[in-house]
């Protein structure tokens, strides 16, 4: 009979423990999450000041600030090459809220483009949003005989290693584009690197070279004065700011897509209440109409998914990426 009852008050401890545990893990996270934000959030940006994932980072704190009202203070670190310096330092950050990441298409092609990363993508950061996405726009100089994208895949084939694409460096997102255009069109056009966009757009004003993927804002204007002719756009839809254009998608390269993105991270291990708290209140941001306006004057378009939704998402990204790297033996140290 003792040894019955010594059974029972051991289970009896052990389900003591166990409520205890539960209870103190559950008060844990309440203790973390209530009142939040009760202190300034810092909210870096992996991109100098006045680029375009500023410009997202500088709109939805701001509304964040009116909504949640604490301070988002935006911190630019643009060091590191791709956003590897800001990542990493989310990556490491006390996942307590009160350090978040906005990062732009480069996160989803740097695992395969760098040899080592001092952080994983997809492990060490938790996705809140893809707060927004936009398109490219493939465009040719005029003297080229090119006026669709059938056109161009016919005169790339034809005339394997004499068309020259231009970029703003390699492993960037003009870059990859052209890479991922010839691994679907079979075509060979070669690969001419600048130190920034406006070194490609100039050679190609001048004739210098034949094809550029470019950012909308780059080349709209040169477009307009037909200095320019637009092809396609990159997207899967056809865009706001040139409607008349087909996407290469429904051009006869299906599912191409590609572009620029601004996603949002914290780092992995942050409570569950605070990802959901933020992704209710920068998805509702986004979708503003005075900030989809915003984002169309840049070619772009609102998303504002789930988190689980940015993942898959971004899991599919950096697999798409993988194979255009490796196809094209892209590296950078």
């Amino acid at each position: 009979m003792k040894q019955r009852n010594s059974a029972w008050y051991r289970f009896g401890r052990v389900t003591a423990a166990v409520l205890f545990a539960a209870w103190s893990g559950a008060s844990v996270a309440a203790d973390a999450t209530s009142g939040y934000p009760n202190r300034p959030v810092r909210f870096i940006v992996a991109q100098a000041a006045g680029g375009n994932a500023d410009f997202v980072a500088r709109m939805v704190a701001a509304e964040l600030v009116k909504k949640l009202g604490q301070q988002f203070v935006v911190d630019n670190r643009s060091g590191g090459g791709g956003g590897v310096l800001a990542a990493d330092m989310v990556a490491k950050a006390n996942p307590d809220g009160y350090t978040m990441l906005l990062v732009g298409s480069s996160f989803g092609v740097n695992p395969s483009i760098y040899k080592k990363l001092p952080y994983d993508s997809e492990r060490d950061l938790a996705p809140i949003t893809l707060a927004s996405t936009a398109s490219q726009i493939l465009v040719v100089n005029p003297s080229l005989p090119v006026n669709t994208v059938q056109d161009l895949i016919k005169l790339a084939q034809a005339r394997p290693g004499e068309l020259n694409f231009g970029s703003s460096g390699n492993g960037g997102g003009p870059h990859l584009a052209g890479e991922l255009f010839n691994l679907m069109a079979k075509t060979k056009m070669t690969h001419i690197p600048y130190k920034g966009a406006s070194g490609s757009i100039l050679d190609l004003l001048s004739g210098r070279i034949q094809v550029v993927f470019a950012t909308m804002p780059s080349v709209m204007s040169h477009i307009r004065s037909n200095k320019l002719r637009g092809v396609a756009v990159t997207s899967l839809e056809r865009s706001a700011l040139v409607p008349e254009l087909p996407t290469i998608s429904e051009a006869g390269l299906k599912g191409f897509q590609s572009g620029t993105w601004q996603g949002i991270f914290v780092p992995r291990g942050t409570p569950e209440p605070i990802i959901k708290l933020l992704n209710r209140e920068i998805v509702a941001v986004v979708k503003l109409p005075e900030v989809r306006k915003r984002f169309e004057l840049e070619g772009g378009v609102p998303v504002g998914n789930t988190p689980h939704e940015f993942a898959v998402w971004l899991h599919a990204e950096i697999a798409k990426w993988a194979k255009v790297v490796k196809a094209a033996n892209i590296t950078l140290e």
